[in-house]
């Protein structure tokens, strides 16, 4: 799809056009105008003390709404944009405080999608866009999905295909004294340590705290159907098969269906990027639960094990 020309005029005059990054899709609004981010936090439902990223077309624009931009930022926008990273700095007073949940800073970013950053250059200036779904539910992956759940909420949906990471930015606070990792996402803490050295990091926030990124809440990203997980060493669904969804670690890099249990890939990257999409089929279904495989707890499925704690609760045994 190519970009309309309408679409930087919409959001130019306050208006919601959803598009597609590497990630998953965004709801994007103009990240200066108060009442453009107001009409994402009524779409969404979303609390006002989750905060929004803001995607810029790339660093040099990235700097025109950061107070500051240490070394490290440089560093790591050399090293990963476009792409999966969200860097948290001291954020200029050119973006709205609803944006940033009230907090002196801002998450941005450099989207890795032609559409997106066609989009972000033709609007040159900073979009605030959380995902385009409603708020604390899977996140959209395909235009479809922002389709179903936003229709006629959304004043144009631009359709890039599906997603090629599946999953959220990383988000790597710098506006401290130590580099503080809010939220593992499709960039890893091995792959940023080996830029800038160690990082630290914050596990999630009580559900009414004002949070310092997205995806700090206990709850989020999660299916309407009651979800749960589970460890290898045990199948809690024996026997019931016909009535209840299951999310298994297959064997081979594909898709694999068999009724209602569905095998994905035991491969991280290939794993995230068919996650939040195979999920929605079983959330669609009406089924009394869906249950899924914990991956390995190692580091390069951290971003995944992540995502499923969020989205379930654990089997008692």
């Amino acid at each position: 799809m190519s970009l309309p020309p309408e679409a930087a005029n919409i959001l130019r005059s306050g208006g919601l056009v959803a598009f597609p990054t590497e990630t998953v899709y965004g709801l994007g609004a103009d990240a200066t105008q108060p009442n453009a981010i107001a009409r994402i936090f009524a779409v969404k439902g979303r609390p006002a003390t989750n905060p929004l990223i803001v995607h810029v077309a790339d660093a040099s624009i990235a700097k025109r709404y950061a107070m500051t931009w240490p070394g490290e930022a440089t560093k790591l926008a050399e090293a990963f944009w476009p792409g999966p990273l969200t860097l948290v700095l001291p954020k200029s007073p050119l973006i709205v405080s609803v944006v940033t949940a009230g907090r002196g800073t801002v998450g941005l970013r450099v989207p890795d999608h032609p559409l997106a950053l066609e989009l972000l250059r033709a609007f040159d200036g900073p979009l605030a866009a959380p995902s385009a779904n409603r708020s604390n539910r899977i996140s959209p992956t395909t235009a479809r999905h922002v389709r179903d759940e936003l229709g006629d909420a959304v004043d144009l949906i631009l359709d890039g295909g599906p997603c090629r990471v599946g999953i959220e930015s990383t988000v790597l606070d710098l506006s401290g004294v130590t580099p503080t990792l809010l939220r593992l996402g499709g960039i890893s803490r091995r792959q940023i340590e080996a830029v800038i050295g160690p990082v630290k990091s914050i596990g999630q926030i009580a559900a009414h705290e004002p949070a310092m990124s997205p995806g700090q809440l206990p709850v989020h990203y999660a299916p309407q159907t009651p979800a749960f997980r589970f460890e290898n060493f045990a199948d809690p669904v024996e026997g019931a098969h016909t009535a209840r969804g299951t999310i298994r670690l297959g064997s081979k890099n594909e898709v694999e269906k068999e009724g209602l249990r569905i095998a994905l890939p035991r491969h991280p990257e290939l794993y995230a990027r068919h996650f939040y999409e195979v999920l929605r089929e079983l959330d669609a279904m009406n089924l009394p639960a869906i249950h899924i495989e914990m991956p390995p707890q190692q580091p390069e499925w951290a971003a995944v094990r992540d995502r499923i704690v969020r989205a379930t609760k654990a089997i008692d045994h």
